[in-house]
C-alpha cells in the first residue's frame, strides 16, 4: 500500500471559530473563513484530510459525546458539500485535572494510531494547529507543523506546504 501525505488539523482556532470556551453546539460551530476553499487546493495536490482534538469538556462534564459528535457531524457534512473528506476525526476526551493520558496533545497517540491505520507518510506531511501543543505532538511523530493564528484563514499560510 502506497505511503500517503496527510493534513493534519487541530479542530477549535483552525476549521471552527475558537470563542474562548468550549464549542458544542451545532449553532456555535461557525466554520472559518476560507477553510474549505484551503482544503480544496491541497486536496488538488493529492493530500488526505485527519482531524486531531482535544476535547476536555467531555472530561469536564461540560458537554456530552453527543454533542461534540453532531458538531462533527456538521462539519462532515459541509465538506460533503464542497466534495471533500476526512479521514477521520480523532479526539482526546480526557483533562489533566481528571486523568491522565497519551493521547491528549501534546502528547502524540492519536497521531499515531492515524499515521499506522492511514499508511501515512510523515516526511510529506503537515500539522495545521494553532497552540504549541499542536506543533510538539507533530514533532513527537516526525510530521511538519505550521501553527496558525486562532480563527485565521488557513490559505495565508498554504504556500508553505504547496511550494
Amino acid at each position: 500500500m502506497k505511503k500517503q501525505a496527510c493534513i493534519f488539523l487541530d479542530r477549535d482556532g483552525v476549521i471552527n471559530f475558537e470563542r474562548g470556551e468550549h464549542t458544542f453546539l451545532t449553532k456555535d460551530f461557525i466554520i472559518n473563513e476560507g477553510f474549505f476553499e484551503g482544503l480544496i487546493r491541497l486536496k488538488q495536490k493529492g493530500y488526505i484530510f485527519i482531524i486531531i482534538t482535544n476535547q476536555s469538556g467531555i472530561a469536564l462534564n461540560k458537554y456530552t459525546e453527543a454533542q461534540m459528535n453532531a458538531c462533527h457531524a456538521l462539519l462532515v457534512d459541509e465538506a460533503r458539500i464542497h466534495d471533500l473528506k476526512f479521514e477521520a476525526i480523532y479526539y482526546c476526551p480526557h483533562h489533566p485535572s481528571v486523568s491522565k493520558c497519551l493521547c491528549r496533545k501534546p502528547d502524540s497517540l492519536l497521531l499515531e494510531k492515524a499515521i499506522s491505520r492511514f499508511n501515512i507518510d510523515v516526511e510529506n506531511s503537515w500539522f495545521i494547529g494553532d497552540k504549541e501543543r499542536d506543533a510538539e505532538a507533530a514533532i513527537k511523530v516526525g510530521v511538519r507543523p505550521i501553527l496558525i493564528a486562532p480563527n485565521s484563514n488557513i490559505n495565508e499560510i498554504l504556500n508553505v506546504i504547496l511550494k
